[in-house]
């Protein structure tokens, strides 16, 4: 399965890192591609992204599941396409290295089923962990941001 893992070091309490993840609203337009989310319920959204596999570009919407809330280190979640053939999840785990300081994990893995599933899990297999890291700098960034304010 295509994954992707980043970590970054913020000069931040753990709480304030878990105030910020903890409600999807905060993050959910940093991801790269985003479009747009909906919440069906506390633990159920729809997301849509552009994608750009290769040659291919589109709107793809995706299912996802809260599967874990563990206050203030873990969040974790399932995704499925709503029309395409994926699959997979990831997590969002902050570690208090010190008071002021957290360590803040993201990590996500997709895969693609049916018939173009080679080619595509081929570009993800590139591109997931390109996207983990954007998606985890630019929280860090946001909360950097947050802290000046």
């Amino acid at each position: 399965m295509p994954s992707g893992m980043h970590q970054v070091v913020l000069d931040l309490p753990i709480e304030v890192v878990w105030g910020f993840v903890k409600d999807m609203d905060h993050w959910a337009p940093l991801v790269p591609g985003y479009i747009h989310h909906e919440k069906l319920d506390n633990h159920s959204s729809t997301w849509e992204f552009k994608s750009d596999i290769g040659i291919m570009k589109k709107k793809v919407k995706l299912l996802v599941e809260i599967t874990e809330w563990n206050e203030p280190t873990r969040v974790s979640f399932t995704l499925k396409g709503i029309k395409e053939k994926y699959s997979g999840g990831g997590y969002f785990e902050a570690e208090a290295l010190s008071a002021n300081k957290t360590k803040m994990t993201g990590f996500l893995d997709v895969s693609a089923s049916g018939a173009t599933a080679p080619m595509v899990n081929s570009v993800l297999k590139n591109s997931i962990p390109k996207q983990a890291e954007e998606m985890a700098l630019a929280i860090s960034t946001k909360l950097e941001e947050l802290k000046r304010v």
